[in-house]
């Protein structure tokens, strides 16, 4: 594959004017039967990686923050490490759900919200990078908990949260 820009990749979608944080958000949440069939992004740690297959382009994380994509689930999910925003898919769309994400060294919920689950049953927050803590997620009446870690070897994607 040959290196490419991020704007050309990005232009069919009418998002080549947008940050990375801007894309991945956009992109997260559009509706599964509008995503783009020939393009792969990829949230990593540290940057976006996108490729359609012929170019790839990557994008650099706002520095000190990492995105946390999560599918809290009751019955199915999938195995997952770095969240894809155009193929992974978890079992709640469009459920309304509370999160907190708390730092375990300081205890600060660093994420207390209510939301709704995208069309794709993801929910995505922007966190400090560098830290290690839980996830708390109610929804229906039920609740689930899991560990998580910003740190250069965590995961982007979060699909391991059953609810209970």
């Amino acid at each position: 594959m040959q290196s490419g820009s991020a704007e050309t990749l990005l232009a069919d979608l009418d998002l080549a004017d947008e940050d990375v944080t801007g894309v991945i958000d956009q992109l997260d949440r559009l509706p599964v039967d509008e995503r783009p069939t020939d393009l792969m992004a990829s949230v990593q740690p540290d940057e976006l990686v996108l490729t359609d297959g012929q170019q790839e382009a990557t994008m650099a994380l706002p520095e000190g923050k990492s995105y946390v994509s999560i599918a809290p689930f009751v019955d199915e999910t999938h195995d997952c490490f770095y969240h894809s925003l155009t193929t992974c898919r978890g079992e709640l769309s469009e459920k309304d759900v509370d999160v907190v994400i708390t730092d375990s060294e300081t205890g600060e919920a660093v994420v207390d919200e209510s939301t709704t689950t995208f069309d794709n049953g993801f929910v995505g927050f922007w966190v400090p990078s560098g830290i290690t803590g839980t996830i708390e997620v109610n929804a229906e009446g039920k609740t689930g908990t899991t560990d998580f870690s910003t740190r250069s070897d965590g995961p982007t994607c979060v699909t391991d949260l059953k609810l209970k």
